[in-house]
């Protein structure tokens, strides 16, 4: 079951924007990473294209570890880890486990 998906709502535990928190725009299961809007902000140079056009300098969010984020629950808005609830019908959910509300 993964744990954080698109679209969820995370908090930073360590590193430089240790604190913050942002929406999920993408995750690399295979890597164990995710890309935060805000967060880990990178720069990339580019080079003009054509003659007499100028370079750009384009920032973009670097994946980040999982490890490194909670996600934020949406019902008490409290940084948290989440657990497994099954229900009668055998679908897996995410619950909080601050509030034990269904995420």
């Amino acid at each position: 079951m993964q744990r954080i998906k698109s679209g969820d709502n995370v908090y930073v535990l360590s590193g430089k924007d240790r604190g913050k928190t942002g929406k999920v725009l993408q995750v690399f299961t295979e890597e164990n990473k995710a890309s935060v809007e805000g967060i880990n902000l990178m720069v990339r140079h580019l080079r003009a294209q054509k003659r007499g056009e100028k370079g750009q300098k384009v920032q973009f969010p670097a994946p980040i570890l999982l490890d490194k984020l909670l996600v934020v629950c949406p019902k008490c808005s409290k940084a948290t880890k989440v657990g497994a609830k099954i229900t009668e019908d055998k679908k897996r959910l995410r619950v909080c486990k601050k509030c034990k509300e269904v995420i």
